[in-house]
């Protein structure tokens, strides 16, 4: 992305830097260290055993735990290798902001939460018993300790480890089922979003995965990595990541840019989602396994959730 974006300028000044939204959180600095401890302790204690667990059960989806068949899986062997389609459907950050507030929580919770809320509709549209099987969704990491794109100028003055390759991990996050949260409830969508996510990104599980595929690679080499990911993906429903893109407009060799997305492609699953931020819009594009998955149908219900969650939002 760094290489991508030093080839791109500022369409209103190409003179001046693309800026990107701030990933930065407040903290308070004037809690006591006393009262700092006696929080921090069972926080402490909690992250540990949510750490063995999320851990274990990542492990376990590894190797034998398997989603059910359902609408958005076929576990067909070698879907990677079938016709796919791509489809998009996008939002307005502001509206996604407004949610956010209102439910006091994250914009990627929110968005997690319509796109769940999306595919359960979609499911219980299409087989009405799927509403009680299980999906899980594998949520892709960024651990660099760089987190901001760096341009190649940038990336060649430093050896700072983490600069260059790929440095990811994941976590899987459980999609909420219709029956726990009745559709006169699409909010409890997001909020069991926002806290199945806090929990695994504040538990160690996310930083042991890495650490093993490291020693995996380092004792066995990338093909058993190559193969252990891929049946990672295969025993899950759908793969989400997310990229943050400019806020303002973008412009190649003085051609305004309108839009632009990512995909990922070759993966043994029937249905991938990726997301994309630009110039105040969400670009939630769906990779879907074509004569298995309608994504027109599909797009049609990430519609409807969103209007419904943020009706409901505002209603608050």
């Amino acid at each position: 992305m760094g290489l991508l974006l030093s080839t791109l300028k500022r369409n209103d000044d190409p003179s001046l830097p693309l800026s990107f939204p701030s990933s930065k959180s407040s903290s308070s600095s004037s809690k006591s260290n006393k009262l700092f401890l006696l929080k921090i302790l069972p926080k402490l204690f909690s992250m540990t055993f949510n750490s063995i667990v999320d851990f274990g059960w990542s492990v376990m989806k590894s190797t034998f735990l398997e989603d059910d068949e359902t609408p958005i899986r076929s576990n067909v062997e070698g879907v990677e290798f079938l016709p796919t389609t791509i489809s998009h459907v996008s939002f307005s950050i502001q509206h996604i902001k407004e949610i956010k507030s209102k439910l006091g929580v994250t914009i990627n919770d929110v968005i997690c939460g319509i796109i769940f809320y999306g595919i359960r509709l979609y499911m219980e549209e299409r087989d009405y018993k799927s509403r009680k099987l299980k999906s899980t969704a594998m949520a892709i990491l960024n651990t660099r300790k760089v987190r901001d794109y760096r341009t190649v100028q940038d990336m060649l003055k430093t050896n700072a480890k983490g600069v260059w390759g790929n440095n990811i991990s994941y976590l899987h996050v459980s999609v909420p089922k219709l029956q726990d949260n009745p559709i006169s409830n699409p909010l409890q969508f997001v909020k069991k979003a926002h806290k199945s996510i806090k929990r695994k990104r504040n538990s160690f599980a996310t930083i042991l995965i890495e650490k093993l595929l490291r020693m995996e690679h380092k004792l066995k080499g990338p093909e058993e990595v190559a193969k252990n990911i891929h049946r990672t993906v295969r025993n899950s429903s759908l793969l989400i990541s997310n990229m943050v893109g400019p806020m303002e407009q973008m412009a190649l060799a003085n051609h305004p840019i309108k839009g632009f997305f990512f995909t990922l492609c070759g993966l043994p699953q029937s249905l991938v989602v990726t997301i994309m931020s630009y110039m105040g819009m969400l670009r939630v594009t769906i990779a879907t396994e074509e004569g298995f998955i309608d994504d027109q149908k599909l797009v049609l219900n990430l519609n409807k959730a969103f209007e419904t969650i943020l009706h409901e939002a505002e209603m608050m």
